[in-house]
């Protein structure tokens, strides 16, 4: 049979073909009939043989030989079917990798935190999102909280996690939970022996505290709830990491303060010992940037909305159980 006209070229200088016609051909060679393709198609047998002869003309060949009782796939478009599959599925597959980014249900999210994620609400927040949505990677980053600041405002993070409600230029900013404080004391304090303890018992004590975050906006901390008991307190920053800072304590060095989620940690030769009868908490915000349209993102910002309303209620009706003498693990993990 004698090789068709091509029709014009798209802009890639290759034939315009139609998908549909590439899938209706495709669907003639898997049942080699017309009248069977067309009754799948719930079409006129008709007008699929139109469309095939026009997608004939279109690549300059013979895709089938036609007969009374069927057709027959050409050589040409035997190798033209078995391309044709391949191509379809990849473009399936893409079509469906494509929609399922802009779902948020892949992609990337990239994370800042600050806190610790040994127990609380960040970690029941990371694990959570990681169980729903698997095949979104996950990039955690933890450094200071104004670098953070900076990498949101650059683009180059989705989300950071800082410390209290910070006015951010061109970001939003949202509180999420709060975590109460806790004194970090060396084994054997004459302190560890209190379930509780009043801010009035440490008037006294040297702190131990962080030159970086959140070592000045506790030094702050410190200093204003002492200075409302007329005190001033002893304060020493060393320029290590939260690790170092306790272990500084086991050492005898002073005694410091730390949040809930620390707590959960497993550090030799310290206690802990919830300060201010429960009422002393920090509060912990996400911040990012208003305009970030990562869709994985917004997943995650949805579903951290969602638990922080059921982590508020949780917290309400907690009763802080005995802490001496052991750590709270299994009350905030």
């Amino acid at each position: 049979m004698p090789e068709r006209p091509v029709s014009p070229l798209s802009d890639s200088g290759l034939p315009a073909v139609s998908l549909i016609s590439i899938a209706q051909a495709l669907l003639v060679a898997e049942h080699l009939s017309f009248r069977q393709a067309a009754g799948v198609l719930g079409a006129g047998q008709s007008a699929v043989s139109r469309r095939i002869r026009s997608l004939e003309d279109t690549l300059g060949v013979s895709l089938f030989e036609r007969y009374h009782g069927g057709v027959r796939i050409t050589a040409a478009g035997a190798r033209f079917f078995d391309r044709a599959r391949s191509a379809l599925a990849q473009l399936d597959h893409a079509v469906k990798i494509a929609g399922a980014a802009g779902r948020g249900e892949n992609g990337h999210l990239r994370i800042g935190i600050f806190s610790s994620i040994a127990a609380g609400f960040l970690r029941h927040l990371i694990r959570t999102f990681r169980e729903q949505h698997p095949d979104v990677v996950l990039q955690i980053s933890e450094i200071a909280s104004r670098e953070h600041l900076a990498l949101i405002r650059k683009g180059r993070l989705d989300v950071a996690f800082v410390m209290g409600t910070p006015a951010v230029p061109n970001c939003e900013v949202l509180q999420l939970w709060t975590e109460q404080i806790f004194v970090i004391l060396p084994q054997g304090h004459a302190l560890c022996t209190s379930k509780e303890i009043e801010w009035e018992a440490v008037r006294d004590e040297h702190f131990i505290l962080r030159h970086s975050d959140p070592g000045p906006a506790i030094q702050d901390y410190v200093i204003k709830r002492l200075a409302d008991l007329g005190h001033r307190p002893s304060v020493q920053k060393f320029d290590v990491g939260r690790e170092t800072s306790v272990h500084l304590v086991a050492l005898g060095l002073g005694v410091s303060l730390t949040s809930e989620a620390t707590v959960a940690n497993c550090f030799p030769e310290v206690e802990f010992r919830p300060i201010g009868s429960g009422t002393d908490t920090i509060p912990f915000s996400g911040v990012w940037s208003s305009k970030n349209d990562n869709p994985a993102f917004r997943r995650f910002l949805s579903l951290a909305r969602a638990l922080a309303k059921k982590w508020s209620k949780r917290s309400n009706d907690v009763t802080m159980p005995s802490l001496a003498g052991r750590t709270v693990r299994d009350l905030i993990d």
